[in-house]
């Protein structure tokens, strides 16, 4: 029996959106996902997720066959999705083997004072992507309108082409009989969960975490370089490697983010298996 990987997507990018990754990782392992994460009504997004990590846990919970005794899964993800699967495993690490965290660095110490208050004073908007996210155009005409619309944007346009046509295809969804197309990852959303980024994660791994955790990073992250990596590495320690590419490496790299995530899992398999 393959062993799971529950999968948890960055903010605004279904999970359908990294298929090509997932795709390289079935041969080896069960892969799942919540395909549209803070939309649930049930799970309401408020300041440091907690009910967002709920919706991983049930998410995980509702996977186990009915009278079996549950295997520990992997939990990885990217950006808002590595918070959530590290969150979930301090909560519950008997569920979890390990997590790979995709360019997810912990905030702590001076940075995390500074979340802190810029969240009350309501700064933090001009700090994180949610300003952007407001405005953010949700409608076009076609998938081809759309396609020309992301492809000739600086950010998309170093993507896989194989990612770019699945963020078309699934981060879109046709809405009528003219093939009008929309986002689907709710606008307003993506928005409340930026403005409630957790400040509180570099405390709660201060001494560690109770299961393997990983890391890989973008060398050209711009997330990386604004919140530095000394309190990731004392997290994760060796465990700790670079990808060509920004804050989506993933999207720009998937082959590659792919088979570093198998040999991160090889490793902290191996690291789970001698503790």
């Amino acid at each position: 029996m393959k062993e799971i990987i529950h999968f948890s997507h960055a903010n605004g990018f279904p999970a359908s959106v990294y298929r090509t990754i997932f795709a390289e990782l079935e041969d080896q392992y069960e892969v799942r996902a919540i395909e549209t994460i803070g939309h649930d009504p049930r799970f309401a997004i408020t300041r440091d997720w907690p009910h967002l990590v709920d919706e991983l846990l049930a998410s995980v919970d509702a996977a186990s066959r009915p009278g079996e005794t549950p295997s520990p899964v992997w939990l990885i993800g990217h950006s808002l999705g590595g918070y959530l699967s590290l969150l979930a495993s301090l909560r519950r690490p008997h569920r979890v083997r390990g997590v790979i965290m995709l360019d997810s660095p912990i905030i702590s110490g001076w940075r995390s004072n500074v979340l802190r208050i810029s969240q009350w004073t309501g700064f933090d908007e001009r700090l994180s992507p949610a300003a952007a996210t407001k405005a953010r155009r949700t409608r076009w005409a076609s998938r081809d309108e759309a396609w020309r619309h992301f492809h000739s944007k600086p950010a998309f346009a170093l993507w896989d082409e194989r990612m770019l046509a699945d963020y078309i295809d699934f981060g879109t969804a046709r809405v009528d009989v003219t093939g009008t197309r929309e986002l689907v990852f709710d606008r307003g959303t993506e928005y409340r969960i930026y403005r409630t980024i957790p400040h509180t994660i570099g405390a709660r791994v201060l001494h560690g975490a109770s299961v393997p955790v990983g890391f890989l990073a973008g060398t050209v992250s711009r997330e990386v370089r604004h919140i530095g990596v000394d309190a990731t590495r004392r997290l994760v320690g060796d465990h700790l490697e670079w990808i060509e590419g920004s804050h989506l490496f993933p999207m720009e790299r998937p082959i590659e983010t792919a088979r570093a995530i198998q040999s991160m899992l090889a490793r902290l398999g191996r690291l789970d298996m001698a503790a």
